[in-house]
């Protein structure tokens, strides 16, 4: 069993069997995150998808709190040394393979956006979870689908910055993941879109669940 829990913008919690991975932990000031930093739990591992701070958030003080490993582009872990986390903590990374962290597997993979950006790949109990973290849409979304074959494809849906619903839904047909879970809507006026459009353009070809803040989708 692998559960996905959504904190709302493009932060979610993965708890595999026996490890917790939180992606893009931006709480503290995220309007819909139902939870603070210092509410969690276990945390293992911390993936950011880039630096800008709607997404690397909270994830200094949560890796440095936590004792957990901060993965990222290798420029992104860097300000975590001035934050107190140790060096064997930091692990910078780039795009390019996967890189197997034991329990899990993590690679990180290209996006299109402004600031030091990717997507993540991440794999555990023999599920695999694709983050887009912030991009526009982009033909090698086929590539990573085909490369990865990840069960689930968490997309932004919110336009603006990101892809929009339409957009999404076309990504999703090129990855090809059973699961599509719409992400980065509805924390900012700019964003306000509707999530049950990607639904209504997918029709029955996938299963898309629409989570509220602070819910979760069992695998």
């Amino acid at each position: 069993m692998v559960k996905l829990t959504w904190y709302g913008h493009a932060a979610w919690q993965i708890d595999f069997k026996d490890t917790v991975v939180l992606v893009d932990p931006f709480l503290k000031n995220n309007p819909k995150s139902p939870i603070k930093p210092e509410s969690l739990k276990k945390i293992d591992f911390v993936v950011v998808t880039h630096n800008h701070d709607d997404h690397l958030g909270d994830a200094f003080e949560i890796t440095k709190n936590k004792g957990a490993k901060l993965i990222s582009m290798f420029e992104n872990v860097l300000p975590g040394a001035n934050a107190g986390i140790p060096e064997e903590n930091l692990v910078g990374m780039n795009i390019g393979n996967e890189v197997n962290f034991g329990k899990i597997k993590v690679a990180l993979v290209p996006a299109v956006h402004s600031g030091n950006c990717a997507g993540a790949v991440i794999t555990g109990d023999n599920v695999t979870i694709y983050h887009a973290g912030d991009t526009g849409i982009f033909g090698d979304m086929k590539l990573i689908g085909e490369m990865y074959r990840p069960k689930v494809s968490l997309l932004p849906t919110g336009g603006f910055f990101t892809m929009g619903p339409k957009e999404a839904a076309m990504a999703a047909r090129m990855i090809g993941s059973e699961i599509v879970i719409p992400m980065h809507y509805g924390t900012f006026p700019p964003i306000n879109t509707n999530p049950n459009d990607l639904r209504e353009a997918l029709g029955d070809q996938f299963k898309v669940p629409i989570l509220k803040p602070g819910e979760s989708f069992i695998i």
